[in-house]
């Protein structure tokens, strides 16, 4: 998967998508809203089973508990987490559609460095056009293809397009 001007190119198509709202960024600061320039990787494919079926057979179901620590002074830091936990976190299981099926990638992962950003995700877009918090995101149709189509270890190419 590569970002170019005109969305993702994957597998002989290109698929429109929205970045971070700070556009896009090679000094990845947490709650800047950029998306991190780099070759990174997908590592982990989460779903909600109560909405959509198990869009491959590594994805994980996620479920009320689950949720993902963005907390710069937690031990885990920029990793899977569940409920009650005293730290701050974003919830994986929304009331909207946004992370009905997310794409983990290995930015600042496994081993998180404090402050470099957390929970940068391939996830469902709110509409064409509207800006991530440094995600990378998709209509819903276009994320359930790229889900069938990419395995563990899938490069996911973000130039600088300076």
């Amino acid at each position: 998967m590569v970002l170019t001007p005109r969305g993702v190119r994957f597998g002989g198509r290109v698929l429109p998508c929205s970045i971070g709202k700070g556009g896009l960024t090679s000094t990845k600061r947490e709650g800047d809203g950029a998306t991190p320039v780099g070759q990174h990787q997908i590592v982990g494919m989460l779903y909600r089973p109560d909405r959509i079926p198990r869009p491959a057979h590594w994805a994980k179901p996620v479920g009320p508990n689950d949720l993902w620590s963005d907390d710069q002074g937690d031990s885990a830091y920029n990793t899977q987490v569940r409920a009650p936990y005293a730290f701050s976190h974003e919830s994986l299981r929304r009331s909207d559609p946004l992370y009905d099926l997310v794409l983990i990638m290995d930015w600042n992962w496994p081993n998180a460095q404090p402050g470099l950003g957390s929970a940068i995700f391939i996830h469902q877009w709110r509409r064409p056009g509207y800006p991530t918090e440094g995600c990378i995101a998709f209509c819903r149709t276009d994320l359930h293809w790229l889900a069938a189509q990419i395995q563990p270890g899938t490069r996911v190419i973000v130039p600088s397009l300076a």
